[in-house]
C-alpha cells in the first residue's frame, strides 16, 4: 500500500518532523497521557508477525551478547561523561541511561530492519524483569550513593507495555494463523506510526529541559552519540559469526536505551532536572539512528 510505503520508507524523516514539533510546539506532550497505550498498541502490532516457532528458535548466543552487552552500557556511560568532563548530575543521567532496559520500540525497528523480531523481545522481556535489581545496583556501584527506583513502575509498564499485550497478540496469531497473516506486511507499520507519535510526545514533554539547558546541548549531545555508537557497535561486533537477522537485533538491543524510563528514574531519585538532559538528547539521537539503519538494513535485503 502506498501510505504504508510511505511511513516505513520516510520513518527517520517522520521521527525527526515529530521532534521538531515537540520541541517548537511543548503542547503535544498531552499524548503521553497515553504513552501506556500507545506502546501497547506498538508492541502488540509488531508481536502479531511473531509466531511461537520464532521463539522457539532464538539464537542462544545473541541473547548472551545483548545480556553482556547491556551490563557494560552503564559502565561506558560512566566513562564518557567523567570523560566530558560533565557534572555529577549529569554523571548520574548517562549512568542512569545506560543501565535501563533496551526502548520498548527496539522490537519495532528490529521487525522494520529486517531482523530476529523475537530475539529483540525475548531481550526486552527478560532484561526488562532483571532491571529491577540491575538498575540500582549500576548505579550505586558507579556513582557510590543508594538511588531509589520506583521497582513497581518498571514492572507495571513491562506488564501493561510490553508482556500483555506481546502475549495477546502471538495468542491470536497462533488461533488465527491463516487470517492475521494476511495483513502482515502492515503491522510494522502500525508499530511504526506509535514510535513517531510517542517520540513526538516525549520531545514536547522535555521540550522545556532542553530549551533551560541550551548550552549543554552540545557537549551532551556529543556523549548521547557515543553512547548509542558504542552500543550499536558492540552489538554488530559481539554477534558476529551468527546470522544476519541475529546480527541486526543484538545491534539494536544493545545500543538503544529506554530515555523515557531513565528519565523517570532520574527525577523519582530526586536528581535535579538537568540530569534527565542526557536521556531526553539520547531519546532523540537513538530514534533518529535507529530509523535510519532500519531503512539501511531493510535496503540490503531488498
Amino acid at each position: 500500500m502506498r501510505v504504508a510505503a510511505l511511513v516505513d520508507d520516510y520513518l527517520l524523516a517522520w521521527v525527526l518532523l515529530a521532534v521538531a514539533i515537540g520541541l517548537l510546539v511543548p503542547a503535544v506532550a498531552v499524548v503521553t497521557r497515553a504513552s501506556t497505550l500507545i506502546l501497547a498498541v506498538m508492541v502488540g502490532s509488531v508481536s502479531l508477525t511473531l509466531t511461537t516457532d520464532r521463539f522457539r528458535s532464538v539464537n542462544r548466543r545473541g541473547l548472551a551478547v545483548v545480556a553482556l552487552g547491556h551490563v557494560l552500557m552503564p559502565a561506558l556511560g560512566y566513562g564518557l561523561a567523567r570523560l566530558l568532563g560533565l557534572s555529577p548530575a549529569l554523571v548520574a543521567g548517562f549512568v542512569v541511561l545506560g543501565a535501563v532496559t533496551p526502548e520498548l520500540v527496539t522490537p519495532t525497528m528490529t521487525e522494520l530492519a529486517g531482523g530476529d523480531t523475537a530475539l529483540a523481545s525475548t531481550a526486552l522481556v527478560g532484561i526488562g524483569v532483571g532491571s529491577t535489581a540491575f538498575v540500582p545496583a549500576a548505579v550505586s556501584l558507579l556513582l557510590g550513593a543508594d538511588v531509589g527506583v520506583d521497582v513497581r513502575a518498571i514492572v507495571e509498564q513491562l506488564l501493561l507495555a510490553v508482556v500483555f499485550p506481546m502475549g495477546v497478540a502471538i495468542g491470536v496469531r497462533h488461533r488465527y494463523e491463516a487470517r492475521v497473516a494476511r495483513y502482515e506486511a502492515l503491522y510494522p507499520t502500525v508499530s511504526a506510526v506509535m514510535v513517531v507519535l510517542i517520540i513526538g510526545g516525549v520531545a514536547g514533554a522535555n521540550a522545556g529541559v532542553v530549551r533551560s539547558n541550551a548550552g549543554l546541548l552540545a557537549v551532551v549531545g556529543g556523549g548521547a552519540v557515543a553512547l548509542n555508537g558504542i552500543g550499536y557497535a558492540l552489538g554488530w561486533l559481539g554477534s558476529n559469526g551468527t546470522d544476519r537477522r541475529t546480527r541486526i537485533a543484538v545491534t539494536l538491543s544493545v545500543g538503544m536505551r529506554d530515555f523515557a524510563v531513565a528519565a523517570a528514574l532520574i527525577i523519582a531519585a530526586g536528581f535535579p532536572p538537568v540530569a534527565s538532559l542526557p536521556a531526553v538528547v539520547f531519546g532523540v539521537v537513538e530514534m533518529a539512528s535507529s530509523a535510519g539503519l532500519a531503512r539501511a538494513f531493510g535496503r540490503r535485503l531488498n
